[in-house]
């Protein structure tokens, strides 16, 4: 009889534990959740939190790799080498579906990121120059993550600017489920951050690494530029290229400037950038692992695209002809050469020279050609010293702009979404493609990428993107 009631009384004793530990799991606060007791309450607090927020932007499924591989893979920059890892084909293809894991892996970490950069900008900390300049830099990365979103979810602005977008999520909410906002309330909200963060940044960053104000009004001439504001992107290109005290990368430092893994802090060309270093870096998954011929490299570069450089042009060194891996005939793109020095290359975000052909397609739509042509040609001159410079006007004027932002911006993402902005038909991705695979035309569903399976799971209230 003893031995029995103190075996139920062992049992009561434990089940009460349990239940007080169930108790105690149940008021836990969520992994993720940023509780009022434990919030950003300092500039350390700010300062640490912004330094999760960068090192948001360095996964693989963003700068880390997919988003530059993708703006060259689809337009026809790089194709994969039939000897892979197995990475990117479907993309090759055009055959990427609603389960695909690089799609979900952008929409994923963009948003996870977004939250970093929401609990930055909401913090509850007293305004001070320091405390303005983080603030401003967490809403430009958050315009930047909304612009990737919106480019990559959504129908390009100029086909339809009612359709449907992509959430926007401004605070933290552990049970928010929300819809997709229109594609113009996405870009509103994109324009007012760089907007913000242009005017309470103030020039406190330590290098290319940061967001800073000039870097925000570069982006907001890009985004206006996919709008078709052509005007508005004209004006803020002007003011990068009058008042920043940014300069272009000349011919005689190009390679140069190509070969320095590390951010810069002179001003150069480069406005920001998402850097990697020998600690922090993404090892094999980085992007330069994927061009390297001693790692994956299993992107190369379309004989499309090599053809147009002449001889003379500085920037056909970045190419190399023949690997020992792949045979003698490949182009191996040489854009990212430290990886085999145990270095990462940083990816490049905005550049100076990019917002230079912005202003100078901004002249050509708004019928200021001899403009359009001065710019054009600092940048086409300098590359190719044995070049005259375009002469032509018009439509064949913004075309040749459209050549030059290829060629200037090879291999760091700018090249399919010139053809997504502008609604216009791939017809040709080149031979080293399936012939399936060749034509991208604007009528493809997969000119966006679908909303990932898991949301739409977990997501009553979004809707997918038509033909998935």
């Amino acid at each position: 009889m003893k031995k029995y009631f103190f075996r139920i009384l062992f049992l009561a004793i434990g089940l009460l534990v349990h239940l007080s530990c169930s108790k105690e799991f149940l008021n836990r606060t969520p992994y993720d959740a940023l509780p009022t007791n434990s919030a950003l309450n300092s500039v350390t607090d700010l300062q640490t939190a912004l330094n999760g927020m960068y090192s948001g932007l360095k996964s693989v499924n963003l700068f880390g790799r997919t988003l530059p591989i993708l703006g060259d893979l689809l337009g026809g920059n790089i194709y994969i080498s039939t000897k892979n890892s197995g990475r990117y084909i479907p993309y090759q293809n055009l055959s990427y579906t609603v389960a695909d894991g690089d799609a979900s892996g952008i929409w994923i970490d963009a948003y996870n990121t977004i939250l970093r950069a929401n609990n930055i900008i909401n913090a509850n900390v007293p305004s001070s120059p320091v405390v303005d300049n983080i603030k401003g830099q967490a809403k430009a990365v958050r315009a930047l993550l909304y612009f990737e979103l919106v480019t990559h979810f959504a129908q390009p602005y100029a086909v339809n600017a009612s359709g449907e977008g992509v959430p926007i999520v401004l605070k933290y909410d552990l049970l928010l489920k929300p819809a997709r906002n229109k594609i113009s309330e996405v870009y509103s909200q994109i324009i007012q951050d760089l907007t913000d963060g242009y005017n309470t940044m103030n020039g406190l960053n330590v290098n290319s690494s940061y967001m800073n104000k000039w870097a925000a009004r570069a982006l907001q001439a890009k985004v206006y530029l996919y709008m078709g504001d052509y005007n508005n992107a004209k004006q803020a290109a002007l003011d990068v290229v009058n008042n920043s005290g940014y300069t272009m990368i000349k011919n005689s430092d190009y390679l140069a400037y190509w070969a320095n893994p590390n951010p810069r802090t002179d001003k150069k060309e480069t406005l920001f950038e998402v850097s990697f270093d020998p600690v922090n870096n993404l090892a094999t998954n980085s992007l330069a692992f994927f061009y390297d011929q001693t790692g994956y490299g299993d992107a190369l570069c379309t004989g499309a695209l090599y053809g147009l450089y002449d001889s003379t042009d500085v920037r056909k060194q970045l190419i190399i002809k023949g690997s020992s891996v792949r045979g003698p005939n490949v182009l191996v793109v040489n854009k990212y050469p430290n990886k085999p020095k145990n270095n990462d290359d940083d990816t490049k975000v905005i550049r100076f020279t990019d917002v230079m052909l912005i202003l100078a397609e901004a002249y050509a739509r708004t019928g200021d050609d001899v403009n359009a042509l001065l710019w054009l040609n600092r940048v086409a001159t300098d590359r190719d010293p044995s070049f005259l410079g375009y002469i032509d006007t018009g439509a064949a004027l913004i075309n040749d702009i459209l050549i030059e932002r290829r060629k200037e911006l090879a291999f760091e993402g700018d090249y399919y979404t010139n053809f997504y902005r502008l609604n216009l038909d791939i017809t040709n991705r080149g031979n080293e493609f399936p012939s399936s695979a060749r034509p991208f035309l604007a009528s493809n569903p997969r000119r966006i990428l679908p909303i990932p399976q898991g949301e739409m799971d977990n997501n009553p209230n979004i809707q997918q993107n038509p033909g998935y």
